[in-house]
């Protein structure tokens, strides 16, 4: 398995794999500020946290903005859920919205990371993370149709 994966790191382009090796690093201090920090230290350096008719939480989603941009959410999307899927951790929806906001602020890029829950009937209350950048569904997509979205961070 190990040489398989290897062999295909080994296909992707340098740009691509510099983004694979951000995004595990990006989803691992995700996981550790999780474990950490007390979520509401940790939600003030996510951003500002609105409801999701708020006006910057609807403008970031309908703007338009330049195609390098979205070639960038897309890349960003792609190199964060594939790391995720071969950490030696769980990199569920949360950290990996998170680590996709870090990397696309440090481009410049914006974007709302949104929350929803449901509600299940194996946990009394399930939850969920997603991400969208540039027009760009980057992370926790699809979205259950059962998930109603609670608040965002813009």
């Amino acid at each position: 398995m190990i040489r398989r994966l290897l062999r295909r790191f080994g296909q992707v382009d340098n740009r691509r794999r510099a983004l694979l090796a951000e995004a595990v690093a990006h989803l691992l201090a995700a996981r550790l500020a999780l474990i950490f920090i007390p979520f509401p230290r940790l939600a003030r350096h996510l951003g500002t946290f609105v409801p999701p008719a708020d006006p910057r939480a609807v403008a970031a989603r309908t703007e338009t903005v330049p195609d390098d941009q979205v070639q960038l959410a897309a890349d960003i999307g792609w190199a964060v859920t594939r790391a995720a899927r071969y950490v030696p951790f769980k990199a569920v929806c949360l950290p990996q919205a998170m680590a996709a906001r870090v990397m696309l602020k440090r481009r410049g890029v914006k974007s709302v990371m949104h929350f929803g829950a449901a509600k299940g009937t194996k946990k009394p209350l399930d939850a969920h993370a997603w991400l969208d950048a540039a027009g760009v569904q980057v992370t926790g997509y699809p979205v259950a149709k059962n998930f109603a979205e609670i608040a965002c961070f813009v």
